[in-house]
This record gives structure tokens, C-alpha cells and sequence, in this order.
């Protein structure tokens, strides 16, 4: 358990430089391709560390219903098991999350299917 302790704090205290050039090694050694900057921890002297996290759950935002209302009210009824009034009354309601927290294919997908029908969706 030391062993991993003192690794630990040697990754925390690799400078941006070393996390990239770790992470070239790792690829060509190894054929580890890390997450670009999942984690980038930089030491200044105690000053300060600067972390930057790969963002991993999103929420798809229907802005406006657009000129095809109908369509729209339909899709968000599949794509979420509402009713067909509780669907209407979210479209209506825009800017209103049609999904929240999920993986960023299934937010892609969802604002695919809901802008080929017509609305204006924003993933956040």
C-alpha cells in the first residue's frame, strides 16, 4: 500500500510537461492511450493546481419547438414515455431538459432525432 501512496504523490506533483510526456510513453511503450487531460494536475509550488475533468453526463435542452410543432410534440413523446399532453406542455413550455444526465452518445442521438423534427435543442 506505501508503494501506491508514493506513486500517488509522484503523479500529483508531475508538471503539465511530464503528464503529456507520460502520457506519450505510456502510448508507445505500452499501448495505453490515456484520456486526453482527464486529469491534468500542475505543481507550482504549492500555489495552486489546476484540474481540468472530461465532462461525462449531459442534459439535452429543447429551446424552441420550431415551425413543426406536431412533429416535435411526437419524438419527445417517444423519446421520453410522457403522455401526449405532458409531451405538448414541454414542447410549449421551452426552453424546458427533455433528458437530463446522460452519456454523450445518448445526448447526441436525442438532439438528432429531435432536430430532424423540426426543434432546436442544446446539449449542456
Amino acid at each position: 500500500m506505501a508503494d501506491v501512496k508514493a506513486l500517488a504523490e509522484n503523479l500529483v506533483g508531475l508538471t503539465v510537461k511530464e503528464v503529456q510526456e507520460l502520457a506519450e510513453f505510456l502510448k508507445s511503450e505500452y499501448g495505453i492511450e490515456p484520456a486526453a487531460a482527464a486529469v491534468v494536475v500542475s505543481a507550482d509550488g504549492g500555489g495552486g493546481a489546476a484540474a481540468a475533468e472530461e465532462k461525462t453526463s449531459f442534459n439535452v435542452i429543447l429551446k424552441s419547438g420550431g415551425a413543426n410543432k406536431l412533429a416535435v410534440v411526437k419524438v419527445v413523446k417517444e423519446l421520453t414515455g410522457l403522455g401526449l399532453k405532458e409531451a405538448k406542455d414541454l414542447v410549449d413550455g421551452a426552453p424546458k431538459p427533455v433528458k437530463e444526465g446522460v452519456d454523450k452518445a445518448t445526448a447526441e442521438d436525442l438532439k438528432v432525432k429531435l432536430t430532424e423534427a423540426g426543434a432546436e435543442v442544446e446539449i449542456a
